[in-house]
């Protein structure tokens, strides 16, 4: 929540870009917003946001935890591969995109033009199950999924591979023994890679995630922003964005994401790493 909140008026920008398809200056498309809506307009969907992000995240991390313990389980591995990682990551992020789905869809509702008349997350959901059916707030499941699990694969896989490369390495063996016998430490101090490491692990691990899989995002809200009459499929979807504004338009609005998933992603991880010591969770 904290992360989301801080980071908030990046996403902004970048839904701006997918929602309406334009391939504005940056500080162009800042100067509007602020303009049209004043500085409240950077945070708009922000609560919406908030309310998707906290199960996503933590559906997200408790499921790769268990993904990967039940196949060490199952191969019998003291430490997981790198192959048993990228599948937990795959599978949780397809987890949590099934069951959080619907909050998305409906903050890119709300985003997009003419989403400020339909009153908020319930008139919108409402609005949405009455004209288009309850299942309309899963609009771009599938392209979501697809998504999902290679970001999942990636955001937990690189990760988990720099920390155990780092545990693995004279440094990382080293640190950890001096853990081990020195006196009792602070939360802090019990972080395996340490606050500046976790942080900066993290942040790579989400900026590789998201510049994998970004045009599979694009495709997704505008699945998300279409009509029953109009609907299209996701391959057409995807053949009508390359038609309309080339490979570009794939990657619209890809430098305003990197901006919010770089700190978004090292907060997130620093958080799970620190809460895991305070709450003695291994």
């Amino acid at each position: 929540m904290v992360s989301r909140t801080f980071v908030a008026p990046l996403e902004r920008l970048k839904l701006e870009y997918i929602v309406r398809g334009e391939q504005k200056n940056l500080f162009d498309l800042i100067k509007t917003i602020a303009v049209t809506q004043g500085i409240k307009g950077f945070w708009k969907g922000n609560f919406v946001n908030i309310l998707r992000t906290a199960p996503f995240k933590a559906i997200n991390f408790y499921s790769y935890e268990k993904y990967r313990d039940h196949l060490l389980k199952i191969t019998g591995n003291e430490e997981a591969t790198n192959v048993e990682r990228f599948i937990a990551g795959a599978a949780a992020g397809i987890t949590a995109t099934v069951l959080c789905i619907p909050m998305d869809t409906v903050r890119t509702v709300m985003v997009a033009p003419g989403g400020e008349s339909l009153g908020g997350i319930i008139g919108t959901t409402r609005h949405m199950i009455q004209t288009e059916g309850f299942f309309s707030l899963y609009k771009g499941l599938v392209p979501s999924i697809i998504s999902m699990a290679p970001s999942g694969a990636v955001f937990y896989g690189v990760y988990d591979i720099l920390k155990s490369a780092y545990l693995h390495s004279p440094e990382g063996r080293k640190r950890l023994e001096n853990m081990k016998h020195g006196e009792e430490l602070n939360a802090l101090d019990q972080l395996e890679l340490g606050t500046v490491r976790t942080l900066v692990y993290g942040a790579i691990a989400g900026a590789c995630a998201e510049a994998a899989t970004y045009p599979f995002e694009v495709v997704r809200r505008q699945l998300q922003l279409q009509v029953r009459a109009t609907k299209m499929s996701a391959l057409a979807t995807s053949l009508k964005i390359v038609e309309q504004g080339g490979i570009p338009a794939l990657y619209a609005g890809l430098t305003p994401s990197l901006l919010q998933v770089l700190p978004s992603a090292a907060i997130s991880y620093f958080v799970y790493e620190f809460m895991k010591i305070v709450l003695k969770v291994e």
